[in-house]
């Protein structure tokens, strides 16, 4: 399978996961259900945008990178130290586990998404034509 086909899977997983997450939020009362989320679907767009509109683009690659790195913020969010969120309410109901799985998935998703899509940045700048170079 071409590297760029397994970067818009795992990428397009990373994007079902953060809705999932997004929706487990709100169902626990970690965010409020409003208007604020739609700055979360934004990115959700913008990501799949990314993914799918500018596949195999430079610009393409930078918003998965970027998209990637947001992700991976959100289980770090949730999960540090004694503090985090994870436990009360989240912790005591059915659903806990479920929303403890979706946040170590999109760990791992958005973690894969950023080095792939790293390093088809890193292949593509070595491909670029030095600057001055007759074509």
């Amino acid at each position: 399978m071409k590297q760029t086909a397994i970067l818009t899977t795992t990428t397009l997983l990373t994007i079902l996961l953060m809705t999932f997450h997004l929706a487990g939020d709100i169902v626990f009362k970690l965010s409020p259900a409003g208007f604020a989320n739609l700055f979360a679907v934004f990115v959700f767009v913008v990501m799949l945008c990314g993914t799918l509109l500018l596949a195999g683009r430079r610009s393409g690659y930078i918003i998965v990178f970027f998209g990637s790195l947001f992700a991976l913020v959100m289980p770090v969010l949730h999960m540090r130290g004694a503090h985090g969120m994870i436990g009360g309410e989240v912790g005591n109901s059915s659903q806990g586990f479920f929303f403890v799985w979706v946040l170590l998935a999109l760990s791992v998703t958005a973690t894969f998404s950023a080095i792939l899509s790293a390093c088809a940045l890193w292949r593509n700048n070595k491909k670029a034509a030095p600057r001055g170079a007759a074509s």
